[in-house]
């Protein structure tokens, strides 16, 4: 897979221009953490004029949303950042002959994907050279990769990881399920907008075309971006839904898989918590148990990936950090995903959840399977 930066359009947003990064304003941030959160949201909602933070310098609180786990990030933005000066390091880095990698993973590594944007802007104004492109030409193998990776804006990295999943023949569901299943609807409906204006299609349709069955209906679910996000709770609602979710399935000959669908997809976090817990009740098992029994392949995959995110965010994505290592060869290209995207957000609590469960800490687990720049420049990330 080439993470090679296309330049693809800016998504333009009312009243003040292109925005500093490309997932845009919503109403309100997600606390808890999406991947629009911890403290570089301050910086993009104030290019907006919004501003979020009290008198102690910590962002305001804002209107809870579903999207309850910890904000743990492991990169955060650097203080005392100076673009132009960062610029000029990386620039010297280089020049000449042979490539200062060391340099260029102390800053990229230590800084937001934001302040990334803003040296790449300085750089090309410093030189008139594109940064993105002599970094390319510069480094090789997944050092250059998971650089490159790093220097697209989360939306549009977002929307290539999914074009590339159905482009060609056959098609990547982990990438899908992995997005699709884990955003909230703030960011899913962003990264229809990269897509858009990235590949000229919309991302349903091509979802539609490259996907088939009751998986497809439920990407298509996922991708309205229709979740109640309110953290309302109803103890008898979620008693009939549980109620209905047996009775589509073990209590009866074949599952009808549109009622999980509609369940899973709809409600909220806290309403699915507890409708699990009331299903837990009724049949003396969870309800992965029954999608493992009921359901098989990638419907099966989607529907478990919903409820182990509902359960602990974390360690599903601990869980797919341990798969891209696992076993003989690395699925480099998963691995530089999961750590690009979630190492502003939630990778400190990802590192806890993957000791908790596997015996080994993240860091030790990504020495033991990588190499090189490519280990330096992952290691910085998740540290």
């Amino acid at each position: 897979m080439s993470y090679g930066y296309q330049g693809p359009p800016v998504i333009q947003f009312p009243g003040r221009g292109p925005p500093p990064t490309s997932f845009g304003v919503p109403p309100a941030p997600y606390p808890g953490g999406s991947n629009l959160g911890g403290q570089g949201l301050a910086n993009v909602y104030s290019h907006y004029g919004v501003n979020l933070s009290s008198a102690s310098g910590r962002i305001a609180q804002a209107p809870r949303s579903c999207n309850t786990n910890k904000l743990s990030p492991t990169v955060v933005p650097y203080n005392g950042f100076d673009a132009r000066a960062d610029a000029e390091v990386i620039r010297k880095a280089m020049k000449g002959f042979g490539t200062d990698e060391k340099a260029i993973i102390n800053v990229l590594a230590n800084r937001s994907n934001l302040q990334r944007q803003e040296i790449a802007s300085q750089f090309k104004t410093l030189y008139g050279k594109d940064m993105i492109k002599d970094l390319k030409s510069e480094l090789s193998g997944n050092f250059e990769k998971l650089v490159l990776a790093m220097m697209m804006p989360l939306p549009q990295f977002y929307a290539k990881e999914l074009h590339n999943a159905m482009a060609g023949i056959g098609t990547d569901e982990c990438v899908l399920i992995e997005i699709l299943c884990t955003m909230s609807n703030h960011e899913i409906r962003i990264i229809k907008e990269a897509y858009e204006a990235m590949y000229g299609r919309s991302l349903e349709d091509d979802l539609r075309s490259d996907t088939s069955g009751n998986f497809k209906r439920l990407m298509v679910s996922l991708c309205c971006a229709n979740r109640d996000e309110s953290f309302d709770v109803d103890p008898a609602s979620a008693l009939e839904d549980a109620k209905v979710l047996l009775q589509a399935g073990e209590l009866r000959f074949g599952t009808d898989e549109s009622m999980f669908n509609a369940i899973l997809v709809q409600r909220n976090v806290p309403q699915l918590k507890q409708i699990f817990r009331e299903y837990e009740g009724i049949t003396g098992h969870t309800i992965e148990a029954a999608i493992e029994n009921e359901f098989s392949g990638d419907i099966k995959k989607g529907l478990l990936a919903i409820v182990k995110c509902v359960n602990n965010r974390a360690a599903f994505f601990a869980e797919q950090l341990y798969k891209s290592m696992k076993g003989l060869g690395t699925d480099d290209s998963r691995l530089i995903r999961l750590v690009v995207t979630r190492c502003e957000v939630d990778m400190g609590e990802i590192k806890e959840a993957f000791k908790n469960e596997y015996g080994e800490s993240l860091e030790d687990f990504i020495s033991g399977d990588c190499s090189g720049h490519y280990k330096k420049c992952l290691l910085a990330l998740v540290s």
